[in-house]
């Protein structure tokens, strides 16, 4: 029979919607039956042919509303599920070319059937047909609620597709425990994108074009024609609202969607969209060339790799004030490139193994680490550029984060397996065959950067392929908005194309228009999927609020996914900021950042002296120092002023390389300077022993005692100290508290000799005591220090010389720095800080720390957090004593806090006796 025009569909349907509202679902069945019945179908078979109405874009809902009215009721089918199964629409209806729609099954799933979530619902499977018999269909996912909340979601694809996107997933990067948008009442809808593959990184269907043209986004909007019509025909309604959402290849479906047909859809989702999808692929093959020309020259093993991502992380990871495995402050620490390449360079630049990089090597990490620039010809719309990878900035590429690394082999196969570089592997797909066509071709010989002849296929790709068109007005004039959100650790899609994006449509529609209808937040840490951060967020939940209740989201709070760091959160920040430490609290807690956009220079030290500057201090062998800094050159001098293991008058010097956060290389076995506000130095010296080095503070600015009478009132207190002793047998950590009176004089109180665990509240009658005095000595510009008879009253004569003291001066308060020199064979350090209570959050922030075993490494405190070196733990505060804080068994010891010098010793002989810490 002669099918009816789509209008006179659309009048019957509408008359059985009126007649649903004011009659009951039995009169609308009838009518819609009657409807299906005059098209060849209805009857309750289910097997007959029949035709189905096709909805115009984006129609007006009935009863809308204004924005604050309360979620539409839930509407139930006027059409039972089985009736739908084996209609079909025209291909006349369909806005693209195809060879019509056919529903193959729909099947009633039960909510209590075994293994369904998604509540009751009619499980629609079809296809689509194509023009050309040599491609293969589309096939479509439909799922139909018993109970529909008038709204639809298009779910994208993912890869090179080929695989049925079926509509029950749940929200990508939603919340924890959130039901699918199916169970909670949207009508969904996916599809294949027109042809079938067991694996998404199988290109072979773009040697034919309507396969091609239907990846390249032309089976989406097919496919929505057909779910909006299955849609009308059950519920003889149209929706209220329709969504799009999608990741990586998913997300440039929907940016691809609303540049093309920008009435469709009220909101739109992109997660780290494949947006500039040639140049993706482009870049891929530039990074196979690096990696795989000259014999594998420049190929790099996991071991290689590895090498990188950890020189990276241990350079930027600080930049944003936490040390927390994650690379904020990527700007920034895009500043240190050059630093972090040279220093893993191998001497000479041959390859000399796991431990460093060749001169071919670092090549390949600066391929993936730079964007492409197009200069002989343009990818579609007039862009010439495909962003880098932040492998420098905390990408992870190998290792636990991540499924992907760059292969196995130094020579791929050819075509390229999953035993070769995961970027490499797109990449030779798409030249073989969206490019050349040639399944054998060698795409190490295609030159992204000049494709020759083959540069117009590659134009004509990206128009075909690509969602860059930075002209989302008209999307936007319908009251259109748009999420987006990149992983700035991203290792499969660049997230420097999608800020390019973002960057060209502010210049394309204005910053206006931008901030009305869309929000991009960038992610750090987090990869394709992968990396040291996985954000959860109900970003459904944030785009229906502000599409149908007219809340614009703002900064939101995302809970971390990675198993390992489970449930920490971050802010979610918009494009350009990213979340800072505000330097108290703990690490885990999104509160304690802030969104900043700063971007500063990570070489620039603010608390470097502006002249040369001569800092007063010793080590842990106990020696007197003295450290000259010249701010100009970098050039230090570090002058023994006494010593029991060397002659006083001993030189060291050298210079200091930077590496970021006021911290710098120096030439002392491994020592790290690092310059904290106050005029504060950490550092090392060679030691005068044993090789590596000995750790050292020491201060700008020191106490000075000339007068006579000598007066200590302005630095005399009550302290807890830690330090180390070293002997013969090694060294050991010291720990107790100790009285600094107004006449010079010293008492140090015990609770158990030579133990870590000998803290105590100072008591002038305590039995495990040692007591001296203090004098000053001009010549060397510290105090001589003298012990005393245990027993007995104070004395400020006579006594033995047993090392020296200095007394710094931080913002005015009084860190004083014990140096033993009992013998040659007993010396060490001690610090101290004030016994009186110490709250949690005083000492937040993050740390340079030196220890006696001659290490470098970080730490960060927050709250009742610590880690240290790696090692995480908890804290409890005035633990035994006032001022003393507790580590667990994460990290078994104590710290003294005092101006920004935190001195901790450890409980157990497998770590350092004691490591010294400035706060940066």
């Amino acid at each position: 029979m002669r099918t009816p025009r789509p209008h006179s569909i659309f009048s019957m349907l509408d008359a059985a919607r009126r007649a649903r509202r004011s009659f009951g679902p039995a009169v609308g069945i009838s009518l819609v039956s009657l409807v299906l019945a005059a098209c060849g179908g209805g009857g309750g078979g289910g097997g007959s042919s029949g035709f189905f109405p096709i909805v115009p874009n984006n129609p007006p809902a009935d009863g809308g509303g204004p924005p604050d009215n309360p979620p539409p009721p839930t509407v139930v089918p006027v059409v039972a599920c089985a009736d739908l199964a084996g209609k079909s629409l025209p291909a006349s209806l369909i806005s693209l070319p195809t060879g019509g729609a056919t529903v193959v099954s729909a099947t009633a799933v039960a909510a209590g059937d075994a293994g369904n979530p998604n509540g009751d619902y009619c499980k629609v499977r079809g296809t689509i047909q194509p023009v050309d018999p040599a491609s293969q269909s589309i096939n479509f996912a439909v799922n139909l609620p018993e109970k529909w909340n008038q709204k639809t979601i298009h779910f994208g694809g993912g890869g090179f597709d080929g695989v049925l996107i079926d509509g029950t997933e749940v929200i990508r990067f939603g919340p924890a425990g959130k039901p699918a948008p199916l169970a909670l009442g949207y009508a969904t809808y996916g599809d294949d994108s027109g042809h079938q593959s067991s694996s998404i990184t199988d290109g072979r269907f773009a040697a034919n074009d309507e396969q091609l043209a239907n990846y390249g986004g032309q089976s989406l909007k097919k496919t929505r024609d057909v779910a909006q019509a299955l849609v009308f025909a059950r519920y003889a309604m149209k929706p209220k609202h329709a969504y799009f959402l999608g990741t990586s290849t998913g997300g440039r479906d929907a940016l691809s969607y609303i540049q093309r047909w920008p009435l469709d859809y009220d909101g739109v989702i992109a997660n780290e969209p494949a947006l500039n999808y040639t140049g993706t692929r482009l870049s891929n093959v530039a990074v196979g060339r690096a990696l795989y020309n000259n014999g594998g020259a420049g190929w790099m093993n996991v071991a290689k790799t590895l090498l990188v991502q950890k020189a990276a992380m241990q350079a930027c990871d600080k930049l944003d004030g936490a040390v927390d495995n994650i690379v904020s402050n990527v700007e920034s620490c895009r500043l240190l490139n050059t630093q972090i390449l040279a220093s893993l360079r191998c001497p000479g630049g041959a390859d000399a193994g796991n431990t460093c990089l060749s001169d071919a090597q670092l090549a390949t990490v600066r391929t993936i680490e730079s964007p492409l620039d197009f200069t002989t010809y343009a990818l579609a719309n007039g862009v010439k550029r495909a962003g880098g990878y932040n492998i420098l900035e905390g990408a992870l590429v190998a290792g636990p984060y991540t499924t992907r690394d760059l292969g196995t082999r130094p020579v791929p196969a050819n075509p390229a397996t999953s035993a070769d570089a995961n970027m490499y592997v797109t990449g030779d797909q798409w030249v073989k065959y969206f490019v050349t066509r040639i399944a054998g071709f060698d795409s190490l010989t295609f030159d992204p950067l000049d494709p020759g002849s083959y540069a117009a296929r590659v134009t004509e790709m990206s128009n075909l392929t690509d969602a860059t068109n930075p002209n989302l007005a008209p999307f936007f004039a319908n009251g259109g908005r748009l999420i987006m959100l990149h992983g700035l650790a991203d290792e499969v899609i660049s997230p420097n194309s999608t800020i390019d994006y973002y960057k060209q449509l502010i210049a394309t529609v204005g910053q206006a228009a931008v901030d009305q209808s869309v929000r991009f937040y960038t992610v750090p840490g987090m990869g394709h999927g992968t990396g040291s951060f996985i954000p959860n967020w109900d970003s459904l939940a944030a785009l229906q609020g502000w599409v149908e209740g007219g809340l614009a989201p703002a900064t939101g709070v995302a809970v971390d996914a990675v198993a390992g760091s489970y449930g920490r959160t971050r802010p979610l920040c918009q494009f350009p900021s990213w979340p800072k430490y505000r330097g108290a609290g703990s690490l885990d807690a999104a509160v304690n950042y802030s969104c900043v956009t700063e971007v500063g220079d990570p070489l620039a030290c603010p608390n470097l002296p502006a002249s040369v500057t001569t800092y007063k201090g010793g080590d842990s062998f106990g020696e007197e120092l003295r450290v000259q800094i010249d701010p100009a050159t970098m050039a230090y001098t570090v002058t023994v002023d006494a010593s029991l293991q060397r002659a006083a008058g001993t030189v060291r010097n050298g210079s200091l390389v930077a590496q970021g956060s006021c911290s710098y290389t120096s030439g002392e076995s491994g020592a790290v300077f690092s310059f904290a506000p106050g005029g504060v130095l950490l550092g090392g010296v060679n030691a005068p022993s044993g090789g590596g080095f000995a750790p050292l503070v020491a201060f700008q600015n020191t106490f000075e005692n000339t007068a006579s009478p000598a007066v200590f009132n302005p630095v005399a207190n009550i302290f807890n100290t830690v330090g180390v002793q070293q002997g013969t047998a090694g060294a050991a950590a010291y720990a107790g508290a100790v009285r600094l009176r107004n006449a010079g004089t010293f008492q140090y109180c015990r609770s158990a000799a030579g133990s870590a665990g000998s803290f105590m509240v100072y008591d002038a009658n305590c039995t495990e005591t040692e007591k001296g005095y203090i004098t000053y000595n001009t010549t060397r510009g510290a105090f001589d220090l003298r012990t005393t008879a245990p027993t007995g009253g104070a004395a400020t004569t006579g006594g033995t010389l047993t090392g020296s003291m200095v007394i710094g001066l931080v913002n005015g308060a009084a860190v004083p720095l014990h140096l033993v020199r009992d013998s040659a064979a007993t010396a060490g350090l001690r610090i101290f800080g004030l016994q009186q209570s110490l709250a949690a959050g005083a000492a937040d922030g993050s740390y340079a720390m030196a220890s006696a075993k001659g290490e470098s490494r970080e730490a960060t405190v927050a709250g009742s957090d610590f880690n240290l070196g790696g090692a995480t733990a908890s804290l409890s505060y005035d633990t035994p004593v006032p001022g003393v804080v507790q580590s667990d068994a994460g990290r078994p010891g104590n710290f003294i806090f005092n101006s920004g010098v935190l001195g901790f010793v450890s409980t157990t002989g497998t770590n350092a006796a004691l490591e010294l810490g400035v706060r940066h």
